[in-house]
């Protein structure tokens, strides 16, 4: 059974592969045995990720990218596939959280989430979905959010669209893309805790008010999501597309 998880010879993507979810979902692909391409904004973060996939035993390439931009995505595969013969697997873990009350979200704020969480998903799914198609395989792993199905009382308005929106996207690049063997899920954990959301962890009316809302009585670490998302990059999930998993601590159950 444990070969069905085994990721020995493939080459990963992990876009947003910096730090927090991006992170710990670079090191657990290459503890697969992956051969892993990190990519963000900030190269220094980059480059320390790389360094501890190397100490693994695997390949790593740190390459900077800006999701937003149409340029910068297709610079980004082109530069790889420089490097590596071929891409197996894409991991999409770059976003951004702005919290403000919905009748006063400073438009300019809003669209900012949804160009790096919408924008930047679709961007990255096109420009190596085409290398995929081409190959006639490949494994697409897009991270999403319970807030892309469940709204909260929050001033989640722009975070919980952006979501839904990759929640759709996923569900219809799989339909379109199946004829190609390319399989396009989706991991959707609730609150995980990260630098990105410390922050707002550090109120405690509001850490109170997610933990109440999640059965098993914590909020999600990154490491949570590893597991989950190595299914959908393996073998395991051959005959699986078009799918959002909660990893939620049972938050979708009521």
């Amino acid at each position: 059974m444990s070969d069905l998880f085994d990721l020995t010879g493939k080459v990963a993507i992990v876009v947003g592969g910096a730090g927090g979810i991006g992170r710990a979902l670079a090191l657990g692909i290459a503890e697969c045995g992956a051969d892993v391409i990190i990519a963000s904004r900030q190269l220094g973060h980059l480059e320390r990720v790389a360094e501890e996939i190397r100490a693994k035993g695997r390949k790593a390439l740190a390459v900077t990218v800006d999701v937003t931009q149409e340029q910068s995505v297709v610079d980004m595969v082109t530069h790889i596939l420089e490097e590596f013969p071929r891409i197996d697997i894409l991991v999409n873990a770059a976003g951004i959280a702005i919290r403000k009350p919905a009748d006063s979200f400073p438009i300019d704020e809003w669209q900012k989430v949804m160009d790096i969480n919408a924008r930047g998903t679709f961007l990255c799914c096109q420009a190596v979905g085409r290398v995929m198609i081409k190959q006639h395989s490949g494994k697409i792993i897009n991270v999403s959010s319970v807030r892309g199905r469940y709204g909260l009382p929050a001033d989640y308005a722009a975070y919980c669209a952006s979501k839904g929106a990759v929640d759709t996207l996923t569900r219809t690049l799989a339909c379109e893309w199946a004829k190609y063997n390319v399989l396009v899920n989706a991991v959707a954990p609730t609150i995980v805790e990260t630098d990105l959301t410390r922050p707002a962890l550090a109120d405690p009316e509001y850490a109170k008010r997610m933990k109440s809302r999640i059965p098993i009585g914590r909020w999600a670490m990154p490491e949570d999501i590893v597991g989950p998302t190595v299914f959908f990059a393996s073998k395991a999930s051959d005959f699986v597309t078009g799918q959002i998993l909660y990893i939620d601590g049972g938050v979708t159950t009521w």
